[in-house]
């Protein structure tokens, strides 16, 4: 402050008073050469180097330096070169036997002056900015990674998230497909980043080809890409903050659902209530700026498009295929079939042709088998033997009327009540499980064991009439009474057949 207050009394006394320079030198003692800096300068201009420092012991090393700087840009962040690091290799390697303050000042100069500066980007309505995001949840009772798809409207900041199990072709799609719903259309250019998904090569003269999938998303909405830099966030620094902000605001603390539907449920709510916000230096909320965003949407919009992943491949021998990693039954009557595999977020799709011949949730573990115990019946029907052993019936929990049936039908007829219980099972393939279960608990009842008599009590139900089974319902029919035969005519009728 006192250095301040000189320049001042100096500066008076010279421009206002109208002292000399060596007047005011001599009254406040100090150099003329000061004098007249001071009246160069309203305040203490600080100090100013005339030439570069001079380094006699880090000199010679500093092209080493700038050498492992300029490589480390092309290397992932965290395997970087620290000055400590830097340090190391010039002493071990180049026998540099300077103190490590000099190398950290030098590291820290350059890294200043390399820092990129970025100019301020205005967003006309009607274009969207779109990445993933990455955080922890505990879903259906099990701590896991959240995958979520983050989609934004620079013009208004209004945004939409929706969580994934992971980060794939077909969540992609799904959360494009969600936004351009939630928001009634779709803009006029979306901002990616250079993800694989999207992006299959990036060409030498910088031009993207695109993979086949996102080109059939982009052809069935019909938007304009965009992509960033890579390696520059920057490009679509609006999405990357509301990943940012997604992340500690929505899923903090660690979000608890019984499902993924539960918790985006939750999160639409979230982008809702978001809309109510007014931000830094606007005098409307989200919502009210949204509006201008929404005119500029493309509408309306087509049907949805079908957001998932196809792959043609072969059933194997157990009527298995494989998709991801993962086997899923289907009918064993496709052995060796070709088909087509629809892989979507929650579901997987079997087709033969044109025709669906196998629905499956979808799973995310590793090397996992997904059955449909129906589809190895008509299989195990003839192999009756393996009905124990079949690895599809593993863990099936049917109702315990089931058990009982089996075990009087085997009572009955041995292995041929195997069979018959099998054929039982088989009904489940066009009628539904609460109907067959109430046929077989009808049939024990009336002590009807047998596929025939638990069919017709199925149709019976489903038909709404009564069961042919129980003659009380038809008491205008002629009643037939048959009699106890006695040894006697027994015999009298052999004798008259002999004759």
């Amino acid at each position: 402050m006192k250095r301040v207050e000189l320049y001042f009394q100096v500066r008076h006394a010279v421009r206002i008073e109208g002292l000399s320079e060596r007047a005011a030198a001599r009254r406040f003692g100090v150099d003329p050469r000061t004098v007249s800096k001071m009246l160069r300068f309203p305040v203490p201009p600080g100090y100013r180097r005339s030439k570069p420092p001079v380094r006699p012991k880090l000199g010679p090393f500093v092209p080493v330096i700038d050498r492992i700087l300029e490589e480390d840009k092309a290397k992932p962040k965290k395997q970087q070169h620290t000055s400590k690091r830097i340090f190391e290799r010039l002493r071990d390697e180049h026998g540099f036997t300077g103190g490590i303050t000099i190398v950290k000042d030098y590291v820290a100069a350059q890294r200043q002056r390399s820092q990129e500066v970025f100019v301020p980007l205005a967003h006309p309505p009607g274009h969207a900015q779109v990445d993933f995001g990455e955080a922890l949840g505990v879903i259906g009772g099990v701590e896991r990674k959240i995958h979520f798809f983050a989609f934004h409207l620079p013009h208004s900041d209004a945004s939409f998230v929706v969580a994934y199990p992971a980060e794939t072709t077909e969540a992609f799609g799904d959360g494009h497909v969600k936004a351009f719903a939630f928001f009634g259309g779709v803009p006029q250019s979306i901002l990616y980043d250079n993800t694989k998904i999207a992006v299959a090569r990036i060409l030498g003269d910088g031009k993207r080809q695109r993979t086949r999938v996102f080109t059939e998303l982009q052809s069935h909405y019909l938007f304009e890409d965009r992509f960033g830099r890579p390696g520059r966030g920057n490009d679509k620094g609006k999405v990357e903050a509301l990943v940012g902000f997604a992340r500690r605001n929505f899923l903090v603390p660690v979000p608890v659902f019984d499902s993924f539907e539960a918790l985006n449920a939750y999160l639409m709510e979230c982008c809702r209530r978001r809309m109510n916000d007014r931000l830094r230096g606007h005098d409307q909320t989200i919502g009210e700026r949204l509006a201008q965003d929404l005119a500029a949407l493309h509408k309306p919009l087509p049907p949805a498009y079908d957001a998932c992943e196809k792959v043609a491949t072969t059933v194997s021998s157990l009527s298995l295929v494989r998709y991801r990693g993962n086997d899923y039954s289907v009918p064993t009557c496709y052995g060796h079939h070709k088909v087509l595999v629809r892989g979507y977020v929650h579901e997987v799709v079997v087709a033969y042709g044109a025709d669906i011949i196998a629905h499956h949730p979808r799973s995310y573990e590793r090397e996992d088998f997904i059955f449909d115990p129906l589809h190895y019946l008509a299989l195990i029907e003839r192999k009756i033997n393996a009905l124990d052993q079949a690895a599809p019936l593993v863990g099936w929990n049917l109702p315990e009327e089931f058990a009982t049936l089996r075990r009087l039908l085997e009572a009955r007829m041995g292995k041929q009540g195997k069979r018959e219980f099998v054929q039982v099972l088989r009904l489940m393939e066009a009628f539904d499980i609460r109907d067959v279960t109430a046929a077989v608990a009808d049939a024990i009842n009336r002590g009807a064991i047998s596929f025939d008599a638990i069919k017709h009590l199925v149709l019976c139900r489903i038909e709404r009439r009564p069961p042919r089974l129980d003659l009380t319902m038809y008491p205008y029919l002629p009643r037939t009474t048959v009699a106890m035969t006695s040894a006697r005519a027994y015999m009298a009728l052999l004798a008259g057949g002999a004759a």
